[in-house]
Order: structure tokens, then C-alpha cells, then sequence
């Protein structure tokens, strides 16, 4: 992996937050794509929140994205464009938490902060058998203070990185490879056969259903018209078809003259072509399920499409949309 054997914080920041909540697969390419068109905290500083979410598609958690735009910005501000080399300074920094500014702090800079991410959380937990629940004021504080105590001051940056690894190849979620544990001989998990215990977490996750109708809109030039999600919701600066968010699932309606009037005036003479099969995209606190309706309208100049990018079908892909979106893309290609 790239990130290892570096001291450089900017790439090593990069590959922290792209690794969240992503998959190392998945995230190598999108890690090489994003220092290939922002090299340097400077070159991401000066670029638009357009072209930084375009890069980003596909990772989902586009908070992190615009995050890191704004965190660059403050670096150029606050440090002269030089990246702070203190955890005080980075934990400062707009999207950095504890766990990436120690990242940072040790990888970098070879100061003694110990990591705390989900792997080591399973790894500490089940070689201590700590019920504290990881996801409560208490297990945090708890977790925190074992895993500074535990810290190799002299090697923390080899230190960090052993245990993450642990976690992220042996310790794994489920059918963990203990045989192959060197930390089988200690761990009172698995001498109590108890690892599929640990960890403990206390808050259960309720998922909100939405149901999104997109209109697909085509015009006779074959131009499509999207939109800037502009609110502070899901997807916010990201790119959409026309939205209509129902109040129940579509195949409940008996009829789609509500949904097609709340998009007047902009489009007063709409088509439905074909409403595909609905797709289900699961969140972290959400549960959408979209219609994607293909539609033709006849639209006049006099129209009002001020809210719309007229686009066309080969300049689709320069335009940051949703996972969403681009799995309704992909099918359709």
C-alpha cells in the first residue's frame, strides 16, 4: 500500500480519510486518482468543490470530501500552506478527529499518540474481555486511555500500525484467525471462546425510509436537465435529475398527476416514457428507494429552468452525482 513507508502528512491524511468506511480494494484506486489530480494540500486548496466531489464519487460520505476542501483551505491559511506537524494543530483542522490527527501525528511525525479505530477497538476488547460498550461517552474514554498506556513510545508509528493491521487481518469481525494470533498465548477472549462477544456496543442503528422519485428528463435537443443539491441533507453539492420526494413508496399512488405537478412549471408538458424497477440504496441512517423515470417535455425558452444544468448525454460523466445516480447510470449503459 502507497501510504506505508511515508512521512509525508498530506498523503497519509489522504489515505486516512478515504479508509473510512471504505474497503482498502476499493480505496487504493480512488487514493492514486485523488494525489494524481491534487499533489499537494495547495493544488486541493485552489480547486472547486465541483472538481474535489467528482473525484470522490462512488465513496459515499461526501462530508469527508468537502472536509478535507475546507481543511485544506485552512492550512494554506492558518499554516502557510504547511501542513501542521503538532496533534494539537491538526486535530484543529476541519473533518480531523481523534483518531486521524493521531494517525497523522505518529505516522508523520513519529510522536506518541495511539491510534483508535475500529480495529483496534476489537482488538483491545477481546484480549482484555472489556464489556464497556465501544460506542458510549465511557467506552471511549476507557478504550482511549488502555490504548495510550499500551502505546510503544519510543516506536509509535510501528507501533500503530501493528495493531491496526492486526485487527484489519487477523482480529477479523467474524471468524477471526486466531490460529494465527500472535497474541494467542494472552488473549482472554479466546480462552474463554468468547470473541464473537467482543466488541460490545450499546446504540442500535433505526433506518429512516425515503422514497425519491427522479425524473430522467430528456428534451427535444436531447439535453438532460440536473440539479445542485444545494441543502443540508444527504448528497449535499452533488449533482440529480429532478427530484420529488414522495411520501410513500410509488406503487402505492393510484395515479402520478401529484408527482408530475409538483414539477411545474419548469416542465409543463411532460412525457413518461418508463419508470424503472426501483433501487434500493442503504445509508448509515437512511434507507432510499428510487424510482427513476424516464420522461420527454417540450420545453419553451420562456420556461423557467433557471435551477437546471441543460447537459448533454456525453458530458454526463463530468458531473458528480450519487452512488445512487451512477447505479442507475451503470444499468442503463
Amino acid at each position: 500500500m502507497p501510504w506505508r513507508e511515508i512521512s509525508d502528512p498530506y498523503k497519509i491524511w489522504v489515505s486516512e480519510i478515504i479508509l473510512q468506511q471504505t474497503r482498502i480494494s476499493q480505496g487504493l484506486d480512488y487514493y492514486l486518482r485523488f494525489l494524481s489530480q491534487f499533489p499537494t494540500v495547495q493544488s486541493l486548496a485552489s480547486a472547486s468543490e465541483d472538481d474535489v466531489l467528482r473525484q470522490w464519487q462512488g465513496l459515499g460520505y461526501y462530508s469527508r470530501a468537502r472536509n478535507m476542501h475546507t481543511a485544506a483551505k485552512e492550512i494554506t491559511e492558518r499554516f502557510n500552506g504547511v501542513f501542521p506537524n503538532n496533534y494539537k494543530d491538526i486535530r484543529s483542522l476541519k473533518g480531523i478527529g481523534d483518531y486521524t490527527a493521531a494517525a497523522i501525528a505518529s505516522f508523520a511525525f513519529g510522536l506518541p499518540h495511539a491510534v483508535l479505530d475500529g480495529n483496534v477497538f476489537r482488538v483491545l476488547s477481546r484480549f482484555f474481555e472489556i464489556a464497556t460498550p465501544i460506542d458510549s461517552v465511557q467506552g471511549k474514554k476507557e478504550f482511549a486511555e488502555l490504548a495510550q498506556s499500551l502505546l510503544d513510545l519510543n516506536n509509535p508509528a510501528l507501533y500503530n500500525q501493528g495493531i491496526m493491521d492486526l485487527g484489519a487481518v487477523i482480529c477479523l469481525p467474524s471468524s477471526p484467525k486466531c490460529v494465527d494470533c500472535p497474541l494467542q498465548d494472552a488473549c482472554l477472549a479466546l480462552a474463554h471462546n468468547t470473541q464473537k462477544i467482543y466488541p460490545v456496543k450499546g446504540k442500535k442503528i433505526h433506518l429512516r425510509d425515503r422514497y425519491f422519485a427522479y425524473f430522467v428528463v430528456k428534451d427535444s435537443d436531447k439535453h438532460y436537465f440536473l440539479h445542485k443539491r444545494t441543502d443540508k441533507d444527504i448528497w449535499q453539492g452533488l449533482y440529480e435529475f429532478p427530484l420529488v420526494e414522495l411520501s410513500r413508496p410509488l406503487d402505492e399512488y393510484t395515479d402520478y398527476t401529484e408527482i408530475v405537478n409538483a414539477l411545474l412549471p419548469s416542465f409543463p408538458q411532460l412525457t413518461i416514457q418508463k419508470i424503472n424497477a426501483p433501487i434500493k440504496h442503504i445509508l448509515s441512517h437512511q434507507c432510499i428507494y428510487a424510482w427513476f423515470i424516464e420522461a420527454k417535455a417540450d420545453v419553451h425558452k420562456n420556461t423557467s429552468l433557471v435551477q437546471y444544468n441543460m447537459v448533454d448525454e456525453q458530458d454526463l460523466d463530468n458531473y458528480a452525482v450519487s452512488r445512487l445516480t451512477e447505479i442507475y447510470l451503470d444499468q442503463r449503459m
